[in-house]
């Protein structure tokens, strides 16, 4: 749909991973994923979100279809040994294409930051 921002959600389950996962993958992200994604050329921003001992996931949302198609190319060919499947101890349980309908700012402002 015209006007629409291309998103990709990738998701691991956290069910069978080791005690402790979620601050490595906390550790991982502020250390050397965020800086990865800053900047990155076509997508608009990423989301890094988790619910401790269920799962964990990225949220990006691209400028155009074609750069998050490249992207979901790329990354589905060695999401396996991704570092996040390293960390985790399994591949993805979840690659999916959608569609972003709205961003917001709140009144507090946009906050790019390596960790929360």
């Amino acid at each position: 749909m015209a006007g629409h921002e291309m998103g990709l959600t990738v998701r691991w389950s956290l069910a069978a991973a080791e005690d402790g996962v979620e601050e490595k993958l906390a550790a991982y992200v502020a250390e050397t994923s965020h800086a990865r994604f800053s900047g990155q050329a076509g997508l608009r921003f990423k989301t890094w979100r988790m619910r401790p001992g269920e799962w964990f996931e990225g949220c990006y949302v691209f400028a155009t279809d074609e750069a998050r198609a490249e992207f979901q190319e790329t990354f589905s060919a060695t999401a396996a040994e991704a570092p996040g499947s390293q960390i985790i101890g399994s591949a993805p349980v979840l690659i999916e294409p959608c569609e972003v309908v709205a961003v917001a700012e709140g009144g507090e402002g946009f906050l790019a930051a390596p960790s929360y």
